[in-house]
């Protein structure tokens, strides 16, 4: 594996060149299988080499490879982040967890990016504003499959994300920076890491990466996408302002829950604290 690239090819048969437990984090969304819907609002997505239209069995049986793929390359602790939404077939709601639960992976949380927007017109049920992120993670033992304890700073973004949707991006369906923005910061603690993205799209799981010092690794399958990334990797200190604007969130106003603890146990005990 080659840190710092994009991979063009099949995202299956890439992933399965690359050697185990080497990915500390993986962000991504992959084509959600919308059989060529589309309408007024939010048109067809069409894809520059891709045909987003699959039998749902054979659409589903190849999100669980990808994603037990991407488990074996990951190293234990690590985590991906899988984006995507519910979808309705011939008024038949489809859950992410049909498959999801069908992986190596254990689901760690569910959470609700609010997108305050809908594509919708006309609707047999509320409008949809929301797609899922879901956080799965790969435990370092079968007794430990948790996790560690987040920090405060991280764990306060709380599992309700309200991000506009990208819109100055030529990619039919890109996600906005500060969504891998929250991710990275929170899971590496801008620690340096390798984080994979394996439908890289418009590259703004790269740039993130980027920003918060970490290294990435893509694959697509478009060598247009694939060019149009690097561009955006090589230009990404322009988009700086959104990280700043980011890590203002993460930022502690008060005390942590363990200094309060702490300050708690010295006024009862009736000792000084000795640094």
């Amino acid at each position: 594996m080659k840190i710092n690239s994009i991979y063009k090819g099949d995202v299956l048969e890439t992933l399965k060149t690359f050697e185990e437990n080497v990915i500390d984090l993986s962000i991504t969304s992959p084509p959600y299988n919308k059989l060529g819907k589309g309408g007024q609002v939010v048109p067809r997505i069409e894809y520059d080499t891709f045909d987003d239209n699959l039998p749902e069995d054979v659409y589903q049986n190849q999100q669980i490879e990808v994603l037990n793929e991407i488990y074996r390359i990951t190293k234990p602790g690590g985590s991906i982040f899988y984006n995507h939404r519910c979808r309705w077939v011939n008024g038949v709601m489809i859950h992410p967890m049909e498959w999801l639960d069908k992986t190596d992976w254990k689901p760690r949380q569910e959470i609700i990016w609010d997108r305050s927007i809908t594509g919708q017109l006309r609707s047999w049920r509320f409008y949809t504003i929301d797609e899922r992120i879901y956080w799965l993670y790969k435990p370092t033992s079968t007794l430990l499959t948790t996790g560690e304890e987040m920090k405060s700073k991280h764990a306060k973004m709380s599992s309700i994300w309200r991000i506009s949707p990208e819109r100055n991006n030529e990619h039919p369906a890109p996600f906005p920076l500060e969504i891998p923005l929250r991710i990275i910061l929170s899971m590496l603690d801008e620690e340096k890491g390798l984080v994979l993205d394996p439908y890289m799209g418009s590259g703004t799981t790269a740039v993130a990466a980027k920003l918060l010092g970490s290294d990435y690794v893509g694959i697509d399958i478009s060598e247009k996408y694939v060019k149009k990334i690097q561009d955006r990797i090589d230009k990404f200190e322009t988009e700086r302002s959104i990280l700043d604007e980011e890590k203002k969130l993460h930022e502690l106003s008060g005390k942590t829950y363990a200094e309060r603890m702490r300050a708690k146990q010295i006024r009862e005990n009736d000792f000084w604290e000795v640094n």
